[in-house]
Formats: C-alpha cells, structure tokens, sequence
C-alpha cells in the first residue's frame, strides 16, 4: 500500500468516525428516543443494554469469593433484608405483583419463582445495583456479611410457599 494510499485510507476512518459520533449526538439532543419506563426499548437497545450488563458483570466476578454453604441463620437474616428492601420489586413467594413493581421497566425478575444459579453473580448485583433500572446498589446500606445472608435465602426462597416466608419473618 502506498503512502497516499494509507494516508487516504486513515482520513475515510476519520470521517467515518466523526461523522457517527456527530449522528449520535444530534440522535441523543433530538430527543426521539422515549426514555419512559411505560414505553419499552426497541429489540436492538435492549439487546445491547442485556449485553452491555451481562459481561460487565461477568468481568468483575473474579474478585469475589463465594460464600461456602447457607446457614439457616443467614437464610433467616437474608429474609428480613429482603422483606423491608426488596420485596416490593422481585415479590415474596406466592405473590404475582405488586404496586412498586407494575411500573417500573426493565421488569424485575421474580425472585420467588427463578433459581439464581451464581452466588457470586447475584452477591455483586445487590451489593453494587444496576445503573437504568431500578436496582439500588445496597453496598451502601449493607456490608458484606448481610448481603451474603439475602443471597443465602434469594437461592432457597424459589419453591418456598408464602407460609414457610412469614415463619422466616417472624423468627425471633
């Protein structure tokens, strides 16, 4: 490839590179994308945004030692910390909604009715929260030790009727 070859080629990128991100930004000062939780993403954002949260995760999982074994104390504490702070997003068993959770988008999952398969994956998520969707980063609110103990019962609570729960609860 000759000079002039590579130097033409280099000045296209550039182009091509600055004329997206001017798109882009005239695209974001418009305004056209409906950010409202009562409308949802179109398919590609979502697939980008599912992407995007799922490898940040993923890459920051090394740093995190799983907890060995759930006490029945630490499924009993991870029930009242899911109770007062999470409850109203992700239910507790037997419970199909709720009034928090009807509006809010991305839709939190059902934590009583999923198998949360990663301890790791799901200690990171409530202790650092996801940005856009409603997620607290309880980091700030929890140490680790507590946040240990809602993972402890998050994994236990799918198939756990509504009676075993309030047990949980009530416990003194």
């Amino acid at each position: 490839m000759t000079k002039s070859a590579v130097m033409t080629a280099a000045l296209a990128a550039g182009a091509v590179l600055l004329l997206s991100a001017l798109g882009a930004g005239m695209f974001v000062e418009s305004g056209l994308y409906n950010i409202g939780a009562d409308d949802h993403h179109t398919k590609p954002v979502l697939a980008l945004i599912t992407q995007l949260r799922d490898r940040s995760i993923e890459s920051r999982l090394s740093s995190i030692k799983p907890q060995l074994g759930a006490t029945p104390g630490m499924i009993e504490a991870g029930a009242k910390h899911y109770a007062s702070l999470c409850v109203g997003c992700h239910l507790a068993p037997d419970a199909t909604k709720s009034d928090l959770r009807t509006g809010l988008y991305p839709h939190p999952p059902n934590l009583a009715r999923e198998d949360i398969q990663e301890s790791r994956r799901a200690f990171w998520v409530i202790k650092h929260g996801i940005k856009m969707s409603a997620m607290p980063a309880w980091g700030k609110t929890l140490d680790d030790a507590a946040i240990w103990d809602v993972v402890a019962f998050v994994r236990k609570m799918p198939g756990m009727s509504e009676q075993d729960y309030q047990q949980l609860l009530q416990a003194p």
